[in-house]
């Protein structure tokens, strides 16, 4: 990574420039069986089409507020870097009544229309699939992001020193974020080649640094799980070695 980059979106960045091809994210869910592997230039591309839905369709600009209704995966992370090149604030868990926009899974949609904004609905289906029926009063994210711009250029520079993420009731900028997340990644012993396996929620500092940022910021990539849990201790292993883990957060 470049030590100029100072926004998670300059990581992704850099990440692209280094190795398009190499993988970023792969995500389990143990409760349904999927599972997705995504390159830095695949996940790139929708980090892109998000941020043009963001920043087109729903009108979002640098400062907005996003309550982020999201379990930990790679859609959420996908939404986190959007946000990032928009100078939008992912609030993690955030109150949806005191937000500009929100974007809810499938579970958190009653407390989501609280959002006096522009609402979007992620089902959070195998190969990000749309919802049966679309939930009323919301954007299908899964019908609306194909059809964006695969490139993405802010209408403004995003600042570094902005807020940018809000989780577990800490704000941080986008340049703390970076130097948190690459403190995290040396004290994960992570670099270029390193695959951190994470099944910790997205609630905490801690789980979203690793499940997405500190990997990202090392120059490695993270298996990010949901539902961990139902995986068992056999699996578990069975999986490190599958997957070539280097370092585990569970």
């Amino acid at each position: 990574m470049n030590a100029t980059d100072r926004t998670p979106a300059d990581l992704l960045r850099s990440a692209l420039a280094a190795d398009p091809g190499r993988p970023l994210v792969t995500f389990y869910d143990d409760a349904t069986g999927e599972r997705v592997e995504l390159s830095v230039a695949t996940l790139a591309n929708w980090v892109a089409k998000t941020a043009n839905l963001l920043q087109g369709d729903l009108a979002a600009e640098p400062g907005d507020r996003l309550a982020l209704l999201l379990p930990a995966h790679w859609q959420t992370a996908v939404w986190l870097l959007a946000c990032s090149s928009t100078g939008v604030v992912a609030d993690l868990g955030g109150d949806p009544a005191g937000a500009d926009l929100v974007a809810s899974g499938p579970d958190t949609l009653d407390a989501a229309r609280a959002c006096p904004g522009e609402r979007v609905a992620l089902a959070l289906r195998p190969l990000g699939g749309r919802f049966p029926q679309p939930p009323q009063g919301f954007t299908d994210y899964a019908v609306e992001v194909p059809g964006q711009g695969d490139r993405f250029a802010p209408y403004a520079p995003v600042d570094p020193d902005a807020p940018a993420l809000r989780v577990d009731g800490t704000e941080l900028t986008a340049a703390q974020v970076v130097e948190r997340a690459r403190a995290d990644a040396a004290r994960r012993g992570l670099g270029p080649g390193s695959r951190l396996l994470s099944g910790l929620p997205y609630d905490t500092w801690e789980g979203v640094s690793a499940g997405l940022f500190a990997p990202l910021a090392g120059g490695g990539s993270v298996v990010l799980c949901r539902h961990l849990d139902r995986l068992g201790a056999e699996g578990l292993d069975k999986r490190r070695e599958s997957e070539r883990v280097t370092a585990l957060a569970v």
